[in-house]
């Protein structure tokens, strides 16, 4: 008898167990706005990234830059819309957090040689959505150029920044350069609208200062993070997710979004890497692009030589492909030497994939028109799956391959 039930309790011990992990090992939390992924490797104060287990194959593309997903992470960005993230890139602001899960990088000069990105997150971190986890940054303020970019993503894109330059009434900052004023009148602040995440209208839980985050203490503006999973929390509450629910109409994301042209890798045997400067004679923030031929992916290298990673995933800055756009740079407009970019009209642009260059130009046709990319003979490029980086700079000659 004795051994009957020691039997029946070793049996039951072993069924709660294996329940228990099966249940661990993936579940999802709903919530009253979208779904939250649990892990069971819950990320700790200063663990590298935050481990998500999915399952199935890959067969679904990103519509922004054609990687290949499972459904289960279509099925958590479908309910959302792009969130696009000014982050900098100063020298004491490096490594950076979060642009290696990025679908969409943009570069460009913000002040003094002084590069920023505007990072597009809606594939890539749709997994990563554990609330808390401060994934992204450090997030700088708004410039008018950025805002042509983000509103390639929609009616109204989701837009996190720390401030920025120029309110409607500033008389110090030049008319085309008033960021704050320009994403007023676009009708991100209104309030069936409210698409602007500006980290001063939100609360601790979503964006917080860590000074010393990479174990190095810095000023103040280079500490500013922000969550992915909590920014788009906030857009949901505001009505904001693939459809506008304050309206109840449909997001333009979702209706007049025309995605770039994919393809897969075809390796060309070549290995040519871009180098280039935003502006001479500054050391810190000259760009070269390495080819990998095993990966057939670029490296990003940044100041003398340092290899780029991401300081939150661990990982190694790695594009799939690499577009250098030449842009009309007016520098200085005002007395907060402010720049303006020419973002609307014509260019040249060299495409950097496959481990070849494809001269070619850029187009965009207003403010919410879809830049687009065409090689020598008009043809409109197709893009490897994978991140794309879109690096501005003013001068042709700054750029050599």
């Amino acid at each position: 008898m004795m051994k009957k039930i020691l039997t029946i309790v070793v049996l039951l011990g072993i069924y709660l167990v294996s329940t228990g992990v099966s249940y661990g090992v993936f579940s999802y939390v709903s919530t009253p706005t979208e779904q939250k992924i649990v892990s069971p490797e819950v990320a700790k104060s200063g663990d590298s990234k935050l481990k998500i287990l999915l399952t199935g194959p890959k067969d679904f593309e990103c519509p922004l830059n054609g990687a290949k997903f499972t459904q289960q992470e279509v099925d958590l960005w479908s309910k959302r819309r792009p969130l696009t993230v000014v982050i900098e890139n100063h020298a004491d602001s490096r490594p950076q957090s979060g642009l290696a899960k990025a679908d969409v990088v943009y570069e460009a000069v913000s002040e003094g040689a002084i590069t920023r990105f505007l990072a597009v997150y809606y594939c890539g971190t749709a997994a990563y959505s554990a609330e808390g986890e401060y994934d992204v940054g450090p997030v700088r303020s708004a410039r008018t150029y950025f805002l042509d970019w983000a509103s390639e993503y929609g009616d109204y894109p989701l837009y996190n920044h720390v401030g920025g330059a120029g309110q409607c009434s500033d008389p110090t900052v030049n008319v085309k350069a008033k960021a704050l004023c320009q994403i007023e009148k676009y009708g991100w602040k209104n309030k069936e609208s409210w698409s602007d995440l500006d980290q001063f209208s939100l609360g601790f839980r979503i964006c917080r200062r860590e000074p010393d985050r990479t174990g190095k203490t810095v000023d103040t503006e280079h500490s500013m993070y922000c969550g992915t999973y909590a920014l788009w929390s906030t857009a949901a509450k505001r009505g904001l997710t693939n459809i506008n629910t304050n309206t109840n109409k449909q997001s333009s994301w979702d209706v007049n979004f025309k995605p770039w042209l994919f393809k897969d890798d075809s390796p060309s045997g070549e290995a040519v890497s871009p180098e280039f400067a935003f502006w001479t004679d500054y050391k810190d923030y000259v760009v070269k692009w390495v080819y990998d031929s095993q990966k057939n992916a670029y490296k990003r290298m940044n100041g003398g030589g340092v290899i780029a990673n991401d300081f939150y995933y661990k990982e190694d800055l790695l594009a799939k492909n690499v577009v250098v756009q030449i842009m009309k740079e007016t520098t200085n407009v005002d007395e907060h030497k402010h720049n303006l970019y020419q973002t609307i009209g014509t260019g040249k642009a060299v495409i950097f994939q496959d481990g070849k260059a494809i001269a070619g130009t850029w187009t965009k046709k207003d403010r919410q028109s879809r830049t687009r990319y065409y090689d020598g003979t008009g043809k409109e490029i197709r893009f490897n799956r994978g991140q794309i980086w879109v690096e501005t700079i003013p001068i042709e000659k700054n750029l050599t391959y």
